[in-house]
């Protein structure tokens, strides 16, 4: 009786349970059907297209609110052509890439939607699009930017309806003369016009696959912009597509994709520090989406200090009128950061942005790939003390090899040596002076003695450095393999927004400060969408820092290296740490300066890598530029110091107390001064501990050793240079 008894009650359970679900279901169908009433009630009719959308333009202000950089309008560039005179390859690119199955399917892509309603549960976020053509054409007519659930459903509702009264051919010429491709252009005539220079019936296969590239993010890809490669590489799938697709063959395709293409000249009005604000329009985009900034009315006030925005680009405009006279460089950029928060205070992309035979348009500073020269050595240095290497360590400059064990490279190197193969397969670098002989790390680093930096940066190792220079805010050197020591003398390419970053970290002992460019964002009701937070990391102990401080701001440090340019490194009353590189053949020069509040870096060169001529150095190309924005702006800053360093504890070693003449005795009593590469007295796996039993044991001492004892034999009289 009990089993039945519960068995029952179970049968119960169980209907009283689907009652329920199909209840809810009911519930949900009818609120539904009621939600998706009262919406429809809201949606305007499809029976008229007006070629209008109430837009309010986007307004970026420098720091201060009051100087208006660049203003996003509202304006739509559109003329309506007729269709039949859209050529046939624009409107199969544009399928091929918005909407394939666009003839044979109808409004709504439900595969795409769920796809699109995945990938945004993933990300919690909206991040992707699953719309047909159909539907992308209801949100651009008749519906604001906001992702919400509300507008996707209205959306759906008006692509059915659109479906309903006209034929995709219709629907596909509203679309082609509706749609934003950018720079207030809409539709394909307007881009054609914009972005070509024609009316858009004349457009060729590689410029109509161009054009339907635009629609995904019109800003993005422009073709004026930063990102040119990726919209050729976006041109390039579009053909694929096509030809994927039958609309061409893949021969056509090709044959389109070497086709060079002719860009008209850009038109973006009124415009003030224009790669700054290019910068800040993409990060504006990519968080709250191209529409919202084209038509949000969205306040934005940036980090952009107007006054020393215009210094930097006088700075930056005479110093390259002087160098493409003077070296044949016609390009630089500048950053200035302010260290104590991590905001960009102003910011030279090129010399002249709408220069085209320079690439004017490319933002040297914060996308430029270049070799920073001897820029790195700081960070290799702060390691070696790090490493308890005192800053009075010697290390020689004296012509060395440092590739052990091939038998092509010999222990004196032959700089003269023109064989191929020698000067592949060997590394022996020279410094732009004479070898020196025996120098400190305080004399070699402000220097920048390129035979001591090798040297320090084998002794302390190259994944260690890069691991230093990682936490130091450096994103690109990421592949070990490819750098070996010459990493030290530029063997690897940065950007120079993260090389200011890690030397804003050096100005303040240890602390990275997030870089930013925007310190608030409003829209167009005057609510703050975002505001500036000072977001900072410790990275590493100030002490060891403020030794490489010290180095670096000390001008009779400096001296020897500038000579007759030593004046335009000294600014009486501030404390400047500095810093140059320049790289192999000339063809980059870089120039790094701080103060406690003040990172400034500045490039000189050519766009196109060339080098420059006449020996175009750092000194020579990017000190003039880099000294004359810091006269201008420093003195608005109060006159700080670095905090001194505190003194270290003497280390009783030869080489490591600064002493490289070492006297011993003889067994029958004769007293010799010996001299000896680092290597005879140092283990580089423990610096301060006991010398090294067998120092041949290191592949790099013979070949040290042997340098040092050969420049002593001829330099150093009297001292006993025998092994």
């Amino acid at each position: 009786m009990p089993t039945k008894r519960k068995a029952k009650n179970a049968r119960k359970l169980l209907a009283m349970i689907a009652l329920i679900a199909s209840s809810l279901v009911v519930v949900c169908v009818a609120a539904g059907v009621v939600y998706v009433a009262l919406l429809m009630r809201t949606l305007p009719s499809p029976g008229q297209f007006q070629f209008h959308q109430t837009s309010q333009s986007t307004k970026i202000y420098d720091r201060t609110g009051t100087v208006l950089l660049y203003e996003i309008h509202g304006e739509q560039k559109r003329t309506v052509i007729p269709f039949s005179d859209i050529p046939t390859a624009l409107k199969e690119a544009t399928i091929a890439v918005e909407d394939a199955y666009f003839y044979t399917r109808p409004a709504i892509d439900w595969e795409g939607i769920l796809r699109s309603a995945w990938a945004d549960i993933r990300a919690g976020a909206p991040v992707q699009g699953g719309s047909t053509i159909t539907q992308q054409l209801a949100k651009n007519i008749f519906l604001t930017p906001q992702k919400t659930i509300s507008r996707k459903v209205k959306e759906l509702i008006l692509a059915v309806e659109l479906e309903s009264r006209y034929s995709k051919d219709q629907i596909l010429d509203f679309y082609l003369n509706q749609i934003p491709y950018g720079s207030n252009a809409y539709g394909v005539e307007a881009a054609s016009q914009t972005y070509f220079g024609k009316p858009a019936k004349d457009l060729d296969l590689a410029e109509s696959a161009v054009i339907a590239s635009l629609p995904q993010a019109p800003t993005y890809y422009s073709p004026w912009g930063d990102h040119v490669s990726d919209l050729i590489t976006r041109q390039h799938y579009v053909l694929d597509r096509m030809a994927q697709l039958g609309d061409i063959t893949q021969a056509e395709a090709d044959q389109a994709k070497a086709e060079k293409l002719n860009f008209a000249s850009p038109s973006l009005g009124t415009i003030k520090a224009p790669h700054f604000v290019m910068a800040v329009k993409d990060y504006l985009i990519n968080k709250y989406g191209e529409d919202m900034v084209l038509n949000g009315g969205l306040k934005v006030i940036t980090t952009l200090d107007w006054n020393m925005q215009q210094a930097a680009e006088n700075a930056v405009k005479t110093g390259v009128a002087r160098n493409t006279k003077l070296y044949d460089s016609k390009n630089a950029g500048l950053l200035a950061e302010d260290p104590v928060t991590g905001q960009i205070l102003a910011l030279v992309g090129s010399a002249d942005y709408f220069n085209t035979s320079i690439d004017g348009n490319f933002d040297m500073p914060l996308q430029g790939l270049r070799q920073p020269g001897s820029s790195l050595k700081p960070f290799v240095y702060l390691k070696a003390l790090e490493d308890g290497y005192p800053p009075n360590t010697v290390v020689f400059d004296v012509p060395t090899e440092f590739t052990p064990n091939n038998p092509l490279c010999t222990a004196i190197p032959d700089f003269n040596n023109t064989n191929p193969d020698y000067k592949k397969s060997c590394f022996h670098p020279q410094d732009f002076e004479n070898f020196q002989g025996p120098l400190t790390f305080e004399q070699a680093l402000p220097q920048s003695i390129n035979i001591a930096a090798v040297k320090v940066l084998y002794l302390v190792g190259l994944q260690n450095v890069l691991d230093e220079l990682k936490a130091f805010g450096i994103t690109t050197l990421t592949d070990p393999s490819k750098y070996g020591l010459s990493l030290v003398l530029g063997g690897g390419a940065i950007k120079m927004v993260d090389l200011v970053k890690a030397y804003a970290v050096l100005s303040q002992e240890g602390v990275e400060h997030q870089q930013s460019m925007v310190l608030e964002v409003d829209d167009a009701n005057g609510n703050v969408l975002e505001k500036y937070q000072d977001s900072s990391t410790r990275v590493d102990s100030p002490t060891y820092i403020r030794w490489i401080n010290y180095i670096l701001s000390d001008p009779a440090l400096r001296q020897p290296l500038f000579q007759a340019s030593f004046n335009k490194t000294v600014f009486p009353g501030y404390d400047v740490a500095m810093k140059t590189g320049t790289t192999n053949d000339y063809r980059d020069a870089w120039a790094f300066g701080y103060t406690p509040n003040l990172v400034v870096g500045v490039w000189a060169g050519n766009s196109d890598n060339s080098p420059m001529q006449q020996n175009g150095s750092s000194i020579l190309a990017a000190v003039p530029m880099w000294s004359d924005f810091l006269n201008q702006v420093l003195p608005s800053y109060p006159q700080e110091s670095f905090t001194s360093p505190a003194p270290l504890p003497p280390i009783n070693k030869p080489m490591l107390d600064g002493q490289y003449l070492v006297s011993t005795t003889s067994p029958n009593g004769i007293t010799s001064n010996q001299v000896h590469s680092i290597l005879y007295y140092v283990d580089k796996n423990d610096p301060t501990g006991a010398a090294p039993a067998n120092p041949m044991s290191d592949p790099q001492f013979l070949d040290w050793e042997t340098g040092v004892l050969n420049w002593a034999s001829k330099n150093m009289p009297g001292v006993q240079t025998t092994p």
